[in-house]
């Protein structure tokens, strides 16, 4: 069995899809559909049922899928890494993104592009000065919270993570003891990502709580200005897990308590086909996506 078709299996099995793995691999649909045929035809068992939206594993899929495991991305992230170290990587690699996602978590996914020997130059932006530079070719990589709608960008999910309501324990107490907790709520000062409160509503909805009052005390797009603010007892917001959770464990921030639970939020790494030219750029997207893809919840980030 090829390396290919392997890698093929894998990216139909995990999106459920022939398409969406096409896209991922940068294949087209008849190709991707060969190497599942060609895989079918050497184990001699069908792998997917073919559905109106999409493809099912059958139960070989699954047990080839659990076979495999990690061992793949590991086999596949040796060989990128081989062949980086005897390509030209010389140069920077341009990467613009939330800053606090890029500092709290992006960050932590550097080192070996590093010492792969990739200078690395990153830059805040955000979600329409982030395509907006990727499509002027001034970054090579994008991160943004939002995917891309302009036809000239590719992108793919690279982390998802829990958004959690928080404050300071002190701001907490009041509203767990207060008789109308959405009253309570309205009455405490609102910090958020914009005026447009996306984290926030989307909590509020997840959790079918409507509020009247909803105009933010501050706005701010790093998001570790908000968490500042809320430490020191001022307000209260919704904050992804990695940048609450070390806090909330420390004592200084607490979780306001969720009717239903948590929402979530999706990161997507971007980029223009033509950058994938470069051996650095193509070299850095795989391996963030290898490092971040399958561990989306950063409780698993190690």
């Amino acid at each position: 069995m090829s390396l290919i078709r392997l890698r093929t299996f894998v990216e139909v099995y995990r999106q459920r899809s022939i398409s969406g793995a096409a896209r991922t691999l940068n294949l087209t649909q008849p190709a991707v559909s060969q190497h599942i045929s060609g895989l079918e035809a050497a184990i001699g068992r069908s792998l997917f049922d073919r559905q109106a939206r999409g493809v099912e594993p059958t139960a070989a899929a699954r047990e080839l899928a659990a076979d495999i495991g990690d061992k793949l991305d590991d086999a596949e992230s040796a060989l990128a890494s081989a062949r980086a170290r005897s390509m030209e990587l010389a140069g920077a690699l341009q990467i613009i993104g939330h800053a606090d996602f890029l500092a709290e978590v992006v960050s932590r996914q550097l080192k070996p592009l590093l010492e792969d020997g990739i200078r690395i130059r990153m830059q805040s932006g955000n979600h329409e000065s982030i395509c907006r530079l990727l499509i002027e070719g001034e970054c090579d990589l994008g991160v943004s919270a939002t995917a891309p709608d302009n036809p000239r960008l590719r992108s793919e999910l690279m982390f998802t993570d829990d958004v959690i309501a928080v404050a300071a324990p002190a701001v907490v107490k009041r509203l767990v003891a207060a008789e109308d907790f959405v009253g309570a709520l309205e009455a405490e000062p609102i910090l958020a990502y914009s005026l447009a409160l996306p984290l926030i509503d989307a909590w509020l909805t997840f959790n079918r709580i409507e509020i009247t009052t909803s105009m933010p005390a501050m706005v701010g797009q790093d998001l570790r200005t908000l968490r500042t603010l809320l430490i020191d007892g001022f307000g209260w917001s919704t904050l992804p897990a990695y940048l609450c959770r070390p806090h909330i464990e420390s004592g200084e921030l607490e979780e306001i308590p969720a009717p239903v639970g948590h929402s979530s939020r999706d990161y997507h790494l971007i980029w223009t086909p033509s950058a994938l030219r470069q051996p650095r750029v193509a070299h850095a997207r795989q391996a963030l996506l290898w490092r971040l893809r399958d561990r989306r919840r950063v409780n698993e980030i190690g």
